[in-house]
């Protein structure tokens, strides 16, 4: 049973979590990596996104996946009404839908690997939900069609990743790829205070 501190803080983790990637996530990364220009692979929300993930696969190990989807509809709900504040309609709608299918399918996932090795559940729900998460989202946020009227974010065409000879995408693509690569890379990483966290259950 959790008790209501813990179920508050878990909210407000998830909450500052999503909020902060949907304000992060109009902001491409600048620098270059080699021939590779980092605002065409890149924003900053694929840095903290992955956390919400961490948040989720937390609860559900200590709490059990009812609690762990009451955690991820209370902090879609504070985050999603911030996030309008904070960001814009669009990133806010793209990120709630994206949002709550993801955790949903993370909680689903995790359930039925929680009883492997204590890395597995974590690690493949994440990795799962993460694809559902990127694609939702980006092609929501950023795609020039969309039911919506005029898109603010069109960009034209580019090679993706801007290197010469590859295939032409929106720019969004690119974005799209790397942040699913980015977000890959933390789950990895965020094994290591998962396991502190729950290492007794």
């Amino acid at each position: 049973m959790v008790s209501v501190r813990a179920f508050l803080v878990a909210v407000s983790a998830m909450a500052a979590v999503v909020v902060a990637s949907n304000v992060l996530v109009q902001f491409p990364v600048d620098g270059r990596l080699g021939t590779v220009d980092l605002a065409d692979v890149l924003t900053w929300g694929a840095f903290t996104y992955p956390l919400a993930f961490l948040v989720t696969d937390v609860v559900n190990r200590n709490f059990g996946p009812r609690t762990a989807r009451l955690v991820a509809l209370s902090g879609f709900s504070v985050a999603v009404v911030m996030s309008l504040a904070l960001a814009t309609p669009r990133i806010a709608l793209a990120s709630g839908t994206a949002f709550l299918a993801a955790q949903l399918l993370d909680v689903a996932v995790f359930d039925r690997l929680r009883h492997g090795a204590w890395w597995r559940a974590p690690l493949a729900s994440s990795a799962v939900a993460s694809a559902l998460d990127t694609a939702v989202f980006f092609a929501l946020a950023f795609a020039a069609v969309v039911p919506f009227g005029v898109d603010p974010f069109a960009v034209s065409s580019e090679p993706i990743f801007g290197l010469a000879g590859a295939p032409e995408a929106p720019r969004w693509v690119s974005w799209a790829v790397g942040d699913f690569a980015v977000k890959l890379l933390v789950a990895a990483l965020a094994l290591g205070p998962y396991r502190l966290v729950t290492v007794s259950r």
